[in-house]
């Protein structure tokens, strides 16, 4: 059963204790049902980081943004200077103990100068870092500045009547709000992310204006077609969104989904160079650098000289200096595909609603969110509401004073105690013990009729103003209209241009990421027995002296051809590896190479066997096994449109391989068997299979126990009787060799 509890051994005595000493529970060992550690330790840590760290809530904060915002506001920091951020950091853990390091990073991120939000609620003075990069790191707390920025005005409208809720803070010493009130849907005007247990949140920006304008199309039209007037997401980085319809949908309907963000940049034709000023929202500076400098130094782009950061105080700069005669779009477009210059924002709308963590679309999540809004305004209604009726009745007891003030004032005079003044004044006049205790507090300079006229022109008023707070509570219809109102009036005061620029992609040039440009030059290919590789440039060839080898290696392979061909290296597992000449570096013959099967990834224990040089998929590969049958194979079946770099079943497993060739045209081959016979096989009499197993033809006849043994390109004049051993039809036992014959075969075998 879960939680239950078992003894085990008990410890030994410790000896620094006296002998008869006892440690309650002292050398006892509990176990526990895994269940048991789950639900009373695990869920309860997993529930706080869910309810109270990670996930954002309607109003758009997690409770860190929250605490720090309204201790800034109980600060009075919307108004005056702005004052040292340790300060700031210090005061929030009335409110939040996890440390002011802690404190002092949320505070970052919502300040202006680290410009990580669309609409930065913290004014900020000294350096706190930049969002989009990960080497700009803020100064320490002594040293900067912040104060509120003015649209966090709108975060706390009216919170001091009663438009939310409040609760004790962690010690019960003081107040905080469980939700701030906010005017407008912050929780989509600056993007959030948080990562939970098992659940994580990431929000993505839109614009203020746009997020204004679809909320108040929404309250007037619930079938509202969002994607008119909600363009697409809004980063503060800014870039150019590539617009896809189809996408944007998914995302607005379901809360998931991806959006691609690609970098903006000009071309500078006196410097030749290309500046990038605006780059994706989900990447750094310093990404992107690597990334290129990676591509420039392996040779997959070889246009570009040098690239740098060269961000100051004016804003975002990577600057790429390109070689002469560089096409820049061109350029770009390849980088595009190649590096974070385009990246992709994976959107997961997770928000908690009443305590429960839900993934919303757009529309549901503007749907709760005025929900929320209607709330709070109708709560500021009926504080505003309550407070004009008190006033009012405070005002009714003046009414009937006025009558004769003469009389109040002999009935406070003639009274012996104080306790008694309120209790006559309730019986002279008819009022309650309200309007008495008002009514005795009146100062004795303000009882004369100028005053109470005066006090009393109000109730006119405050009996319209009642009868229209009450209408209001009454009317959803006019609670929506103030809504509406706010909401016109945020997005004209605070609204502000789109930052992310749309694209099409009708407008894109596709370039396939693979794509590169690789320097045409000659080299020679070499590989060896047990598997490694060498590319040598013929000047480097000539002034090379023996190949350095491991003990016991030769080299079985020895192609001229230039960089720019595609290798397969076939393995003893049927198995096909592709890859490039350029993506191994020049070498020389002194040195080992580089050993295939690490170099590809092959499996532990796998080995390359041969390689084929292709520039185009045409030709042959042509397989002979033990068992005497030859496989040709159309070298069209290894070629495939994606990129993968391992192909199975490259040809058949039904006996072992002895030898495998490359033949762009059918030629000649001398087979020799363990029984010493010899068969000159041309491939043009073995029909080509398009099945990279076909377990092919029998090539040469074997007797008894004798295999194929070996196989070698044939060269026309290496025998003497070149006819004795050719044969007119398939399979054939070929010929021994004659003795004019063997001396040949002893080296060419």
């Amino acid at each position: 059963m879960a939680g239950k509890k078992k003894k085990s051994v008990e410890a030994e005595p410790v000896s620094a204790l006296p002998e008869n000493a006892h440690i309650a529970g002292a050398g006892e060992v509990e176990q526990q049902e895994i269940t048991y550690t789950l639900r009373e330790n695990y869920m309860p840590y997993a529930m706080s980081v869910i309810m109270s760290r990670a996930i954002p809530e309607i109003d758009g904060f997690k409770p860190s943004h929250r605490k720090l915002l309204y201790t800034m506001h109980t600060m009075g920091l919307l108004k005056g200077k702005l004052i040292k951020s340790a300060n700031i950091a210090g005061q929030t853990m009335k409110l939040n103990p996890h440390g002011d390091a802690a404190i002092y990073d949320t505070m970052v991120r919502l300040s202006r100068g680290n410009e990580a939000l669309l609409h930065p609620y913290v004014e900020s003075k000294g350096n706190f870092g930049k969002a989009y990069s990960t080497d700009m790191e803020c100064a320490a707390s002594r040293y900067t500045e912040a104060k509120l920025a003015p649209i966090a005005a709108e975060l706390f409208r009216d919170i001091d009547k009663d438009t939310v809720d409040f609760v004790d803070n962690y010690d019960a010493t003081t107040k905080e709000p469980t939700l701030l009130p906010v005017t407008f849907p912050s929780i989509l005007v600056n993007n959030n992310l948080g990562i939970a247990v098992g659940m994580a949140s990431n929000i993505c920006s839109f614009n203020l204006q746009e997020v204004c304008d679809t909320t108040i199309a929404l309250m007037k039209d619930p079938e509202h077609d969002i994607l008119s007037t909600l363009k697409a997401p809004d980063f503060p980085g800014g870039g150019q969104l590539i617009y896809q319809r189809e996408v944007l949908e998914k995302i607005y309907e379901t809360g998931r989904g991806s959006v691609r963000v690609r970098a903006v940049y000009n071309y500078d034709k006196s410097n030749n160079c290309i500046d990038i000023t605006q780059i994706p929202y989900s990447t750094s500076i310093e990404a992107i650098i690597a990334k290129i400098t990676e591509l420039a130094k392996s040779g997959k782009v070889r246009e570009i000289n040098d690239v740098r950061n060269e961000t100051d105080l004016h804003g975002l700069k990577i600057t790429i200096d390109l070689k002469r005669g560089t096409d820049p779009d061109k350029l770009m477009n390849r980088l595009f595909a190649m590096t974070p210059l385009e990246d992709a924002f994976g959107c997961n709308f997770n928000v908690l609603v009443g305590g429960v963590p839900q993934v919303m679309g757009v529309r549901a999540l503007l749907d709760e969110w005025i929900a929320f809004r209607v709330e709070s305004v109708r709560r500021r209604t009926y504080f505003d509401l309550s407070k004009a009726r008190e006033r009012l009745h405070l005002l009714k007891a003046l009414e009937k004073i006025l009558l004769d003030i003469d009389k109040a004032i002999r009935i406070v005079r003639e009274t012996d105690e104080e306790a008694e003044v309120v209790p006559n004044l309730m019986i002279g006049f008819g009022i309650d013990q309200v309007q008495a205790e008002y009514v005795a507090e009146i100062k004795l300079r303000h009882l004369n009729r100028e005053y109470i006229l005066k006090r009393l022109d109000d109730v006119t008023d405050l009996e319209k103003t009642v009868a229209d707070l009450e209408d209001t509570l009454q009317s959803k219809g006019r609670i929506r209209r103030i809504i509406i109102s706010e909401l016109q009036e945020v997005a004209k005061k605070y609204g502000q241009p789109r930052c992310t620029g749309l694209i099409y992609p009708s407008d894109i040039q596709t370039v396939e990421k693979e794509e590169t440009v690789v320097a045409d030059y000659p080299c020679t290919l070499f590989f060896t027995k047990d598997g490694y590789f060498k590319k040598i440039t013929p000047q480097s060839l000539r002034m090379s002296g023996e190949h350095k080898l491991k003990e016991g290696d030769t080299i079985t392979q020895t192609v001229e051809t230039s960089n720019d061909r595609e290798l397969l290296f076939f393995s003893d597992r049927q198995a096909v590896y592709k890859s490039h000449a350029s993506d191994f570096k020049d070498t020389k013959a002194s040195v080992l190479g580089d050993y295939v099967p690490a170099k590809l990834g092959m499996d532990e224990g796998e080995n390359a066997c041969y390689m084929a040089v292709v520039k185009e998929y045409t030709g042959y590969m042509v397989f002979f096994f033990e068992n005497g049958k030859v496989a040709k194979v159309d070298m069209a079946t290894y070629a495939t449109k994606t990129n993968r770099r391992k192909l199975v079943g490259a040809y058949s497993d039904k006996s072992p391989l002895v030898a495998a060739y490359y033949v762009p045209e059918d030629g000649e081959f001398l087979l020799a068997s363990s029984s010493g016979r010899h068969l000159l096989l041309h491939t043009g009499a073995i029909a080509a299979k398009s099945t990279r197993n076909t377990i092919g033809v029998q090539g040469m006849t074997l007797k008894g126990r004798h295999i194929l043994q070996s196989v070698r390109p044939y060269t026309a004049g290496t025998l003497a009787k070149e006819n004795r051993y050719r044969t007119k039809s398939l399979p054939a036992a070929g010929a021994l060799l004659q003795a004019e014959d063997y001396g040949e075969q002893l080296t060419l075998l």
